[in-house]
């Protein structure tokens, strides 16, 4: 007699969107597994078609409000690289300041809120204030220090208002700078309390490997997150003009997010593929957190992506204070002087790249001769991760398959979290489906 066992109820929140993993066996064997990937059109592409060039990176700032610094910056660089808009060394540096708080602050937000419950035994990070009542305030002060590193530079945490084509509508003032790079300073005692618990419960990470292609930015004088070329761990620099033909979106039968795959039938965007692939780069205080794991590229474990983050945490932090150093130095410019950069407005296509907390990025924009929008094109990270959470799955359950059903949700659920996908850039479910079919 056939049995069918289905495991629901398990709504888990620690996802941003609505992803289901279905698991299908008989008699021990595994007949499929699959991860399912349900999101409503959000039309942005559509959305900027008509609109001016001076309005579409607060359109596309929209797509998510966790990262909609970085699809802000990614749809400006766009815009510029359609118009050839340049910009000073002074507001390279502010957006990059920019970047890093709102990395910073998603890092820590998946960490402790989303990925720490699973290696303590909890449901959600509300039973750890009691647990641990420190960590979680500390983990509370290092997230908001990411939102006022990005509240200084760009106006506030969500959908700044201060980078505009060409520059900022407003600087920081060098008071400010002075007292976030006390704050950053300041933050070394919460980054080591954090790598201290995360180390201490590193044995409840799976042991898991899956080879595969990591694809990410890369510079030869920076760890690269705002600038640099497109680079995979196959096959080396690419260019970003064609960028289609390195992400190659195509659909499947069980998403209505698109899927790619570049050298092999999938690839890795996101911390670990850039820890991988620029590791020379770090800093030394977050190569030291490296070291305390044992970290070192190349590593095909999904699940130390976790760690990656932490370990790029420690990065951010040491690049601000840096970034802030010379802006502070070189004196920036006077704020009564600034005003709204001149630009040329003309016609033209452009590609723009960024890394966002979960991965490398793509916009690319074509404007006609008065800077209005023709079309758009936006490739996000987590769409980029969907074809190695599915393969990683794959290779994974037969593993693990004897496993009592509960063990079987609880990993598959890690390792989706371990991406830290947005899915749909709203908060849904995670579902577990696992159907055991025995003959009769």
């Amino acid at each position: 007699m056939s049995q069918n066992i289905d495991i629901e109820g398990n709504l888990v929140t620690r996802v941003e969107g609505h992803g289901e993993i279905v698991v299908n066996a008989t008699d021990g064997q595994l007949e499929a597994c699959e991860w399912h990937v349900v999101e409503s059109p959000r039309f942005f592409e559509s959305m900027v078609v008509g609109r001016d060039w001076d309005e579409i990176h607060h359109i596309v700032s929209r797509i998510c409000g966790i990262c909609s610094v970085t699809h802000t910056m990614t749809g400006l660089k766009a815009v510029e690289d359609a118009m050839d808009v340049e910009l000073s060394e002074q507001d390279v540096k502010l957006r990059k300041l920019a970047l890093a708080g709102e990395t910073l602050q998603s890092h820590v937000l998946h960490l402790g809120y989303l990925a720490l419950p699973d290696l303590v035994g909890e449901k959600s990070v509300v039973p750890m204030a009691n647990t641990h009542e420190e960590e979680v305030k500390t983990v509370i002060r290092l997230h908001k220090l990411g939102n006022e590193l990005i509240e200084t530079v760009a106006g506030r945490s969500t959908h700044a208002q201060r980078t505009i084509p060409g520059g900022f509508s407003q600087l920081p003032r060098e008071a400010e700078l002075r007292d976030l790079r006390a704050s950053l300073e300041g933050s070394w005692n919460d980054v080591e309390t954090v790598v201290d618990l995360v180390l201490s419960l590193a044995d409840e990470l799976p042991e898991f490997t899956r080879e595969t292609e990591f694809i990410s930015l890369t510079d030869p004088d920076e760890y690269a997150l705002y600038e640099g070329v497109p680079y995979s761990s196959d096959t080396g620099e690419l260019d970003l003009a064609d960028y289609r033909e390195i992400v190659n979106e195509h659909v499947v039968e069980q998403s209505t997010a698109k899927f790619t795959k570049h050298d092999r039938d999938s690839y890795m965007v996101g911390a670990l593929a850039r820890f991988n692939n620029n590791y020379e780069q770090l800093g030394p205080m977050a190569t030291a957190v490296a070291d305390r794991f044992g970290l070192k590229p190349v590593c095909h474990n999904p699940y130390l992506n976790n760690v990656a983050q932490l370990i790029e945490t420690a990065h951010l932090i040491e690049h601000s204070i840096e970034l802030i150093d010379s802006l502070l130095e070189s004196g920036l410019e006077a704020q009564s002087d600034y005003h709204k950069p001149d630009v040329d407005v003309t016609a033209g296509q452009g590609v723009g790249a960024i890394e966002a907390p979960r991965g490398i990025l793509f916009h690319e924009y074509a404007l006609d001769e008065t800077g209005t929008a023709l079309e758009g094109n936006c490739v996000i990270p987590t769409n980029q991760n969907h074809a190695n959470i599915q393969l990683d799955m794959e290779r994974l359950v037969p593993t693990i398959i004897e496993r009592p059903q509960e063990e079987i949700e609880h990993t598959l659920e890690m390792l989706v979290r371990a991406y830290d996908p947005c899915i749909s850039c709203s908060t849904h479910y995670l579902d577990v489906e696992f159907v055991d079919t025995q003959p009769e």
